[in-house]
């Protein structure tokens, strides 16, 4: 169940993240600062995709990356957006803080499944 809705949210934040990236400015949804938003934003789409795909984890951690690198080289296909390497560190960051969480959880929820099936002994 948790799967399915990690794969679901991941998907939509995804989403959420090119339309907010590549938007005109005023039509951007700001919230609080630029560099905590990315972070945020980015570590929430790398916690739902880790959770989503468990085992996969260079996938997640090269299209998080990869998602963070190449909107900011899109940024400067935009007439009133400007891509910045800086800006590409912190959503990078923030998605492999995201990854790392997930992946904990993951395992966490693997071990707790497993104690209450009574198949592993410790």
């Amino acid at each position: 169940m948790i799967q399915r809705i990690s794969v679901f949210t991941g998907w939509l934040v995804l989403a959420f993240v090119v339309y907010a990236t590549l938007s005109p400015v005023g039509a951007r949804p700001v919230l609080a600062l630029p560099h905590l938003e990315h972070f945020a934003a980015f570590a929430l789409m790398g916690l739902a995709f880790a959770l989503a795909y468990p085992n996969r984890v260079l996938l997640v951690v090269a299209l998080v990356v990869g998602t963070a690198a190449g909107l900011e080289a899109l940024q400067l296909l935009t007439p009133d957006r400007h891509g910045r390497a800086a800006d590409a560190f912190v959503k990078a960051l923030g998605g492999i803080s995201g990854i790392s969480v997930g992946q904990t959880l993951s395992f966490l929820l693997r071990i707790n499944l497993a104690r209450s099936d009574g198949s592993t002994r410790f």
